[in-house]
């Protein structure tokens, strides 16, 4: 079985929402033969609590307004540090940039076919790592390697 042709829409939309808000490493699964939950996974990851939430806020109303769905469950608002959002069709995951190193959940579904992105979404991989690298060499410039 492979995602459906509602799926493969709610995921294109959630990702061009995710890279309007300036996600990091976008990534989306077909998952359907292996889970009978939902049909995909899009992953997308921040540098920060507050982008983590702003990306998740424009996922929500872009899918509302432009696909008229919403979640059926939403968790991790509180700390912001990784947010799910349950469409049933697609599950959506937004992470704060260290959950996603430390969770690796590429890992978990690296056997599973990855879903074609718009070009925007896919001009978001490796983000997350060069954003770490400029965080280290203005922390390695100042003195003291403190914050400003």
């Amino acid at each position: 079985m492979t995602a459906t042709d509602r799926s493969l829409e709610l995921v294109t939309t959630a990702a061009q929402a995710a890279a309007d808000k300036l996600a990091h490493d976008i990534v989306a699964y077909d998952v359907s033969d292996v889970l009978s939950i939902t049909d995909a996974f899009l992953l997308a990851s921040a540098p920060n609590d507050r982008q983590v939430k702003s990306i998740v806020d424009e996922i929500e109303e872009r899918l509302s307004k432009e696909l008229g769905v919403k979640p059926v469950r939403r968790e991790g608002d509180r700390e912001a540090r990784w947010v799910l959002l349950d469409y049933v069709d697609i599950v959506v995951h937004v992470q704060h940039s260290e959950e996603r190193v430390f969770y690796a959940l590429e890992r978990l579904w690296k056997d599973c076919p990855e879903l074609e992105l718009p070009e925007d979404a896919k001009a978001t991989r490796g983000k997350a790592a060069e954003h770490a690298r400029q965080q280290e060499a203005e922390e390695a410039t100042e003195p003291g390697g403190e914050w400003r």
